[in-house]
């Protein structure tokens, strides 16, 4: 007999009016019959929340795609996710004690979280989070009996100030419920403290509810499931786990961990000079995508890296990159002290500008709508450089018009790297030698050059030498598999 015929448990029950047995496999399906007459299974570990009993009537939760009316063997690929109840009332006590107790035990056996700690930032994208936790979210975690503190974050930063002192002992879990920008400040929080190592163990999950969220979008679409609230909080369910590459982008004593993306040259000026633009709503973007393409700004500078395999013949050959390399100073006396990694025996290449724009990627998507890192892995060790250098004004709106439509281009005129370091040194317009740009990073503006958008602003960094080393696997995320 095959494994998925083997019975952990299989008692009589009444069900719609008619009786029938409920079985539970030992590899977690549940099945009966409906009124006697349709066979229905349901997935433990793919479909099942959790269930709760009352009297002799066991009420089994379960979140299913509403396009197939068979509930049978778990919810993959796309489609909309609907919650459901099944009501079963068991003839005996004995029957009712035994089926709970084994229909617990596989759910425990699972190790999915009991309690979190959830972010939920109002402010973020069209400042739906609250809605969307109270709609979307909070259903399906009393579904699945998982307690949690909520935590709405006040200002920039705060998610960040909140991780770095939160009793992590108390959680199974850490999650934001915005776009990209809280998940970036609670890694960078929880790499601050003195326990960061046990901290960086902490899964962290996302729930899209802000502009960008690339990163819950790059991790649904490797199991080709929707980006949704809905399908993003049945992964944390779930309980899956993976590591997650972390970046540290520094520049003398300031420091910076990314988990997404760096950009530098027209994808930072889009998203950052675009918020001008702001009562445009998203479209926003792609009006200021087209002007700024119409407009082509023109970058000098250099980049050095350091190729992953396969690449090592991409750009010259520069062993004075490493000179430049500065060392990593961390002045705090705690907390995360930088990648152990000795980057003066490794193979330095280096490309000359002037660039039209720089992109470095952790995750596939940058945005929902954005996948410009196909070939980017999680925990792989490297991240993926994007580089533009020449490219028509006619080739560069295709390309664009793709990437914001969530296709990808293989174009001529695009050079793609796996990197483990990079040293990017930026400098002034092409054709204004008196006006630089912008680096951003996950959202965060880290420099602003001389005379660009609200360059009278504070930035975390100077427009100059920037320096990322990625670490492999250093976070851990919520995983749909």
């Amino acid at each position: 007999m095959e494994q998925q015929h083997l019975l952990s448990v299989s008692d009589e029950v009444f069900v719609n009016g008619g009786k029938s047995s409920l079985t539970l496999s030992v590899d977690g399906i549940l099945q009966w019959l409906d009124g006697g007459l349709i066979r229905r299974c349901l997935s433990v570990e793919k479909e099942v929340l959790g269930f709760s009993k009352s009297g002799r009537l066991i009420t089994i939760r379960a979140l299913v795609q509403t396009a197939a009316d068979r509930f049978c063997f778990g919810s993959s690929g796309e489609g909309s996710l609907t919650r459901k109840s099944f009501v079963f009332e068991a003839v005996t006590e004995d029957s009712l004690r035994n089926l709970c107790e084994k229909i617990q035990g596989y759910i425990d056996s699972l190790g999915r979280p009991k309690k979190l700690f959830i972010f939920v930032n109002p402010f973020g994208g069209r400042k739906s989070a609250s809605k969307i936790f109270t709609n979307d979210i909070k259903p399906i975690l009393e579904d699945a009996n998982i307690e949690y503190t909520l935590q709405e974050t006040r200002y920039q930063l705060h998610a960040k100030e909140v991780s770095c002192s939160l009793d992590l002992t108390k959680y199974d879990g850490i999650i934001c419920v915005s776009g990209d920008g809280i998940l970036v400040e609670v890694v960078n929080g929880l790499l601050e403290r003195k326990d960061w190592a046990v901290a960086l163990k902490v899964p962290l999950g996302v729930i899209p509810a802000g502009t960008g969220n690339g990163m819950i979008k790059s991790l649904l679409d490797s199991v080709n499931q929707p980006c949704t609230p809905a399908h993003a909080t049945l992964a944390v369910v779930r309980g899956h786990k993976r590591s997650l590459d972390v970046a540290t982008i520094w520049q003398g004593e300031t420091t910076f961990f990314s988990v997404l993306m760096l950009a530098w040259g027209l994808v930072s000026d889009i998203d950052i000079e675009s918020e001008k633009y702001r009562w445009m709503g998203s479209a926003r973007i792609d009006f200021y995508a087209l002007k700024r393409i119409l407009r082509l700004r023109k970058y000098n500078g250099s980049i050095c890296f350091v190729p992953g395999p396969g690449f090592e013949d991409v750009g010259e050959s520069n062993d004075s990159c490493v000179d430049s390399m500065e060392p990593l100073i961390m002045p705090r006396q705690h907390g995360y002290q930088g990648p152990n990694i000795d980057l003066k025996n490794l193979n330095w290449r280096k490309i000359e500008g002037p660039f039209v724009s720089v992109w470095l990627h952790n995750v596939p998507w940058g945005a929902e709508n954005t996948m410009a890192a196909p070939d980017a892995k999680f925990e792989d060790g490297y991240l993926d450089l994007i580089i533009v250098r020449q490219c028509p004004k006619l080739a560069l709106l295709s390309l664009m018009s793709e990437l914001n439509n969530g296709g990808h281009v293989k174009s001529p005129y695009v050079v793609y790297i796996k990197v483990k370091a990079v040293i990017l040194e930026p400098g002034s317009r092409t054709d204004d030698s008196m006006k630089e740009g912008i680096i951003d990073s996950d959202g965060e503006v880290l420099a602003r050059g001389k005379g660009t958008y609200k360059c009278n602003l504070k930035s975390l960094m100077a427009y100059d030498k920037i320096q990322v080393v990625v670490d492999q696997g250093l976070a851990t995320l919520f995983t749909p598999i």
